[in-house]
């Protein structure tokens, strides 16, 4: 028997630092949600006790380094199952690009297994488990458009924004997420209107949504990846209604209401950066 799991990928809207944990990691408070551009898990039982991942692209690491592995691994001893499973992951979300592409594959690997295994988990207890592999894992649980605190791992569903095209541009360079928070300066930072931009989402305020986007990541990145600026400036000329690096980067996204304006802008960029896509936002949750 095989199970088939979409893995979305993610954008932030907004991205606020607010301290250092004692934990070592940083207290967020971010809105994300997902767009239509997709890894597939295929998972399928194998003898043995054995956990394999192969994954279609490069540079994926395919043993316990893997958040898919590290889900199944770490469901097969919560639940005491001594049976092997093969993860196939399909990749067409850029590697290490702010897009939460491994998160999402360990979060379809948690709803496949659920499935697989029969298991009964509710939401809930998936997004448990979720939080003890990645800080973004329990997001890509539901998936959909939600407020996330604490390290990330604490989920406020929202509504759905208004429906809008994105185009997605990864320069042609990877960072490293705990690089980028290593870099972060707290003091003077320029907080993101997160309330306002709650607001504006709850009331399906597509302008209001587009002037609020702000991530205190991106001048960090912007040090380390001058693309990232090439990239949004581009973007913005060539009519985007709003531009933001997404996570730590380097991917930076653009919302455009029109679908004739969107393909200009992909176009444009497609001679200009490597990988571009252009994908609709889903924003509703997958469970």
């Amino acid at each position: 028997m095989k199970v088939l799991e979409k893995a979305p990928a993610k954008i932030n809207l907004a991205l606020d630092v607010l301290g250092k944990r004692a934990d070592g990691y940083h207290e967020v408070r971010m809105i994300m949600t997902t767009v239509d551009l997709s890894d597939h898990i295929e998972i399928q039982e194998t003898g043995g006790d054995r956990i394999r991942v192969r994954s279609s692209a490069l540079y994926v690491p395919e043993d316990e380094r893997n958040l898919a592995y590290k889900a199944a691994d770490l469901i097969k001893t919560r639940f005491g199952i001594k049976q092997g499973v093969e993860i196939w992951i399909k990749k067409e979300i850029p590697v290490a690009a702010g897009l939460a592409g491994g998160s999402s594959d360990a979060a379809a690997t948690i709803r496949a297994l659920n499935r697989l295994w029969r298991l009964g988990l509710s939401y809930e207890e998936m997004a448990e488990l979720a939080a003890a592999i990645g800080s973004d894992v329990a997001f890509c649980v539901r998936g959909g458009t939600a407020l996330a605190i604490g390290r990330g791992e604490k989920i406020e569903p929202l509504p759905a924004p208004p429906p809008c095209w994105v185009i997605l541009a990864k320069p042609p360079v990877s960072v490293s997420t705990a690089e980028i928070y290593q870099a972060l300066t707290l003091d003077n930072l320029a907080h993101p209107d997160t309330d306002g931009m709650i607001a504006a989402i709850e009331r399906g305020d597509y302008e209001g949504i587009c002037s609020r986007l702000s991530n205190v990541l991106e001048s960090v990145t912007i040090q380390k990846v001058e693309e990232v600026e090439q990239i949004k400036r581009v973007m913005a000329r060539l009519g985007a209604d709003g531009v933001l690096m997404s996570g730590s980067g380097p991917t930076v996204f653009g919302l455009v209401r029109h679908k004739s304006k969107a393909q200009r802008i992909y176009n444009g960029l497609r001679g200009f950066c490597g990988e571009v896509f252009m994908v609709r936002l889903l924003g509703g949750a997958l469970i």
